[in-house]
């Protein structure tokens, strides 16, 4: 585990509208990935993001290709091109819309806690979240995969979004972060006993 880096608390507080549930959400999603990049000091990786954003990228370079071949060839001439890039453009949206619902399943944040000798894989820390629309249940979800191993251990919590958000609306980080603290430590003391 990196040594705890000290982070400044000069920030401006977060303030939201507590009746956007998608801004409840967004705002205890960063306080959760700020416990484990900035204060426990874990690298994140973009290895999920990455997959998403290459199967998009390939479905606007199809949208693209068809475009110009229209542009220089005009319709009639086009056809069969632009009916394989519209068809290509929709199987990638499936593939997309599986790659979001199976892979991502609601995965926000992939940390890697490095071994400090790097000698050894590196431990894998994954958070997910739910608040349902007209909802004010925040539910977490922190899975641990050990890089030896490959164990996966996880542990979840659910509380009143009112928890961490005073009357104003203003995020109240310092209750948010011991709960996700615990939940790493819980994990963590799971993996020495094994």
């Amino acid at each position: 585990m990196a040594p705890p880096r000290a982070v400044v608390m000069d920030e401006k507080p977060v303030k939201i509208d507590k009746w956007d549930s998608g801004a409840l959400k967004n705002a205890l999603d960063d306080g959760a990935k700020k416990v484990l990049i900035d204060i426990l000091g874990y690298k994140e990786s973009h290895a999920l993001m990455d997959g998403r954003l290459l199967i998009c990228t390939i479905a606007i370079g199809f949208a693209m290709f068809a475009l110009i071949w229209d542009y220089f060839h005009p319709f009639p001439l086009s056809r069969n091109v632009l009916m394989l890039c519209v068809i290509s453009y929709f199987i990638l949206m499936g593939v997309l819309t599986f790659y979001l619902s199976y892979v991502e399943r609601g995965i926000f944040l992939v940390a890697l806690e490095q071994d400090r000798a790097m000698m050894e894989p590196d431990n894998t820390w994954k958070l997910s979240s739910t608040l349902r629309k007209y909802d004010d249940v925040y539910s977490l979800t922190i899975s641990y995969t050990d890089g030896k191993t490959k164990q996966e251990r996880s542990a979840s919590t659910s509380k009143c979004v009112a928890s961490y958000f005073d009357e104003n609306g203003v995020f109240c980080f310092d209750l948010f972060q011991p709960i996700v603290e615990a939940m790493r430590q819980d994990l963590a003391l799971d993996k020495k006993i094994q």
